[in-house]
């Protein structure tokens, strides 16, 4: 399969920090995964964690998600944001232990939506390790 050819795009659709909500969003997930303690440390570990950049193409594999289409709604909504001149919010994420996927606890529709602007764009991430 041919290389998907980038959509003419701002040079920069991305915030420098994540948005506020993102974080008792990640909490929210990360609640399904941990106890309630261990997600709330997780999370304060993420407010923490210093940015870093990823291409959307190895979140997704590290992660072992599918991309979502275009049609999906929230992956719809963030293409609109940034064809409106909008930038989106950076990624939360927690690496596991060696060889287990990565987990994504805020920010999913938005790597897919940059992978249908360019999969090689590299995309602003909050990373902590799970101690």
């Amino acid at each position: 399969m041919a290389k998907k050819k980038p959509r003419e795009v701002a040079p920069e659709h991305w915030k420098e920090e994540p948005d506020e909500h993102d974080f008792p969003a990640a909490g929210d997930f990360l609640s399904l995964l941990f106890s309630d303690a261990e997600a709330a440390a997780l999370v304060e570990r993420l407010r923490a964690a210093t940015a870093i950049r990823r291409k959307a193409k190895d979140l997704l594999r590290a992660g072992r998600l599918e991309l979502l289409p275009e049609t999906n709604p929230e992956v719809g909504k963030d293409l609109k944001k940034v064809a409106a001149g909008e930038r989106l919010s950076p990624v939360l994420l927690v690496r596991p232990p060696a060889g287990a996927a990565l987990i994504v606890a805020d920010g999913y529709h938005r790597i897919c939506a940059s992978y249908h602007l360019d999969e090689d764009a590299e995309i602003p991430c909050r990373l902590t390790d799970l101690p």
